[in-house]
């Protein structure tokens, strides 16, 4: 073996599979409410792009592309699509992770009927799932 020939070490990719990354724990009020007041809506947009990315890069089956699920909350049926589907792959994470009672993309779209509450519940349930993976 020559010095130029190194032997391969495990890739990110394949790490990430064994263990998965986790994403941020935030604050549900403040995503669903002290944010987007102050950066009158962006930051809900910004928030929905952050965690399909951070479910996408959790683990390699769940397949997401953050720019298309964001660009869905422009119009109005998709936009009730992607919150259905956001919350299908944060169920698919807690199982995954093995925690019981996943998260409800119905319930999501639901709660997003009320005042945007959607962002509260997915957001409690991401930090259960971040928190699952820390312990």
């Amino acid at each position: 073996m020559s010095i130029d020939e190194q032997p391969t070490t495990s890739s990110p990719d394949a790490i990430n599979q064994r263990v998965g990354l986790v994403g941020l724990t935030r604050s549900p009020i403040v995503v669903w409410l002290l944010l987007p007041v102050v950066t009158l809506g962006i930051y809900s947009l910004v928030w929905h792009y952050k965690i399909n990315k951070e479910l996408r890069d959790f683990h390699p089956s769940i397949q997401v592309d953050p720019g298309l699920a964001l660009l869905a909350m422009f119009f109005p049926i998709a936009s009730w699509v992607t919150l259905y589907n956001t919350g299908k792959r944060i169920a698919q994470a807690q199982q995954l992770a093995g925690l019981g009672s996943p998260c409800s993309g119905g319930l999501g779209v639901v709660a997003g009927f009320f005042f945007g509450l959607h962002a509260v519940y997915y957001q409690s349930q991401l930090n259960r799932l971040w928190a699952s993976q820390l312990s």
